[in-house]
Order: C-alpha cells, then sequence, then structure tokens
C-alpha cells in the first residue's frame, strides 16, 4: 500500500513539473533558443518517467524520477544564480513556485520509493 501511495506521489510530481513546463514554454520559453527546447524535453520526460513509475514496478523509474527533479532543480538553481544559456530568474511568479514543489517531490518521494521497493525486494529475495 504504501508503495502505492509513493508511486502516485511521484508521478504527481513527475506530471505537476511537465505542466508548468508546458505553460512556460507556451509563455515566454518558447521563444528561447536552448531553453525552449530544454523546457520541451521536460515536458516529455515528465509525461514518459511517470507512466514508467504507475506501470513498471521496478527500482528504475524510481530512480529516473529523482533524476529528473534532482536536474531540474539544478537548472532552476543555475537560472537563478549565474544564469542558464542567457536565462535568469528571479522567483517572482506561482509557476516557479509550483515547479520546486513539484521537483522537490519528486526527490523526496522517489527516494522514498527506492527506499521501500528495496525494502520489499530484498523480503522478497528478487534482485531487481
Amino acid at each position: 500500500m504504501v508503495g502505492w501511495v509513493l508511486r502516485v506521489l511521484v508521478a504527481a510530481g513527475l506530471l505537476g513539473s511537465a505542466w508548468v513546463h508546458l505553460v512556460v514554454w507556451l509563455d515566454w520559453a518558447s521563444e528561447t533558443a536552448v531553453v525552449g527546447e530544454l523546457f520541451l524535453v521536460n515536458v516529455v520526460a515528465g509525461v514518459v518517467i511517470a507512466a514508467a513509475v504507475l506501470l513498471w514496478r521496478h527500482w528504475l523509474p524510481a530512480l529516473a524520477a529523482v533524476g529528473f527533479g534532482a536536474a531540474t532543480l539544478l537548472a532552476y538553481v543555475l537560472s537563478l544564480t549565474v544564469g542558464l544559456f542567457g536565462v535568469q530568474e528571479q522567483f517572482a511568479t506561482q509557476e516557479e513556485l509550483w515547479a520546486l514543489l513539484a521537483e522537490a517531490g519528486c526527490v523526496v518521494f522517489g527516494l522514498a520509493l527506492l527506499f521501500v521497493t528495496g525494502r520489499q525486494n530484498s523480503t522478497r529475495g528478487d534482485v531487481a
């Protein structure tokens, strides 16, 4: 039961991040070189990883969710501090807050899912 709840929370974080990146891409990022394309990659990756987390009961989708959240948070921190591909963010919009929460959820709940999945597999004697 805990594993299923964590899967839903991870998928919600991934889909939330994907949604925010789509909204921002439609708003301004589509006109920005490199960053616009990266926002679309985030949209697609978020949806694909969310589907994998829900449909494939394996540790790899959870790890992918953690990596997705961590990489996206790192990119955002870089855009806040030194700039990223010419974009300098200021943490001024609702979208930024929602993305921050969604991506932190990907990392926190993804790590918890990795832990739960690992414990379940070790009690069953599975390797995967």
